[in-house]
């Protein structure tokens, strides 16, 4: 039967892509992300606007009564005013960091609910968590080794170009130009997927009963990779180091996120 968490749970899902398409603006200035982003924005306003009408009219109360409450409430404002802003053209940083900020309350939210329905729908929402914590993570993974990849070909066809020497199969990869760019947009659209999958994984450790380390080798080490990959965006970004220096750097990220997902696992003490 469908429930009040499983549609918070779908809202969560459009919201999370809407936040992966801004991200992705934000970064490569993508007018086709942007609009992606708007619209699945606006059906996340349109699903919230129903059920407070739906508290509103049929329950007769509105959602203020409670901190949990209050949360939906305050998600939905975000919500509303990040769609403003979008209409406005207002600075794509302020969007990022609102949408950020917005599908975090309404993760804890609906954490919340799920906390306060523990005997069915909370175990449930846990579990769906958990899933998609380690989904996530893992499609990052993906997206990093890609990029990671990327690198690596381009410092050896950079070396060979160097030398003044070309294989057969540098001529299929591309020129380095194209290596840059792909390895430069594996770590865009890895980056966002990595963050909402921290986002939900310290939102199961409050939702479940499992005990939590906060100092935890796996949690530092993911919150490491994380600040890593933003590193990697910012010199990308605001000092515009692109070519052999990032793909090297690039590379030192990869061999980190190797470390954590290997060493640090063993290190762990509820991860695998």
């Amino acid at each position: 039967m469908f429930t009040t968490i499983n549609l918070f749970e779908s809202i969560l899902i459009i919201y999370g892509l809407s936040v992966v398409s801004y991200f992705i603006d934000f970064i490569q200035h993508s007018r086709k992300a942007n609009r992606i982003a708007f619209w699945l924005l606006c059906m996340v306003l349109l699903m919230q606007t129903l059920f407070l009408l739906y508290q509103i009219i049929w329950n007769k109360s509105f959602p203020l009564g409670t901190l949990v409450d209050s949360l939906f409430f305050y998600s939905w404002i975000l919500v509303l005013f990040s769609i403003i802003m979008n209409v406005l053209h207002e600075n794509q940083f302020i969007m990022l960091l609102t949408n950020i900020f917005g599908f975090l309350i309404l993760l804890l939210h609906t954490s919340n609910m799920a906390w306060n329905d523990m005997k069915l729908n909370g175990i449930q929402f846990a579990n769906d968590i958990l899933i998609t914590h380690v989904t996530l993570t893992i499609v990052s993974y993906g997206f990093f080794t890609l990029s990671f990849i990327f690198s690596i070909a381009y410092l050896i066809h950079y070396r060979l170009l160097k030398r003044k020497k070309q294989l057969k199969w540098t001529k299929k990869v591309g020129n380095l130009s194209k290596l840059d760019v792909f390895s430069f947009g594996a770590v865009t659209i890895g980056t966002p997927l990595l963050l909402i999958g921290l986002m939900l994984g310290f939102v199961w450790a409050f939702v479940s009963n499992d005990e939590f380390y906060w100092f935890d080798m796996k949690t530092i080490g993911s919150l490491f990779v994380f600040v890593f990959y933003i590193i990697y965006l910012v010199l990308r970004m605001m000092k515009g180091y692109q070519g052999k220096t990032i793909a090297i750097f690039n590379t030192a990220a990869f061999l980190l996120l190797l470390v954590n997902f290997f060493l640090f696992s063993l290190l762990s003490n509820f991860h695998f």
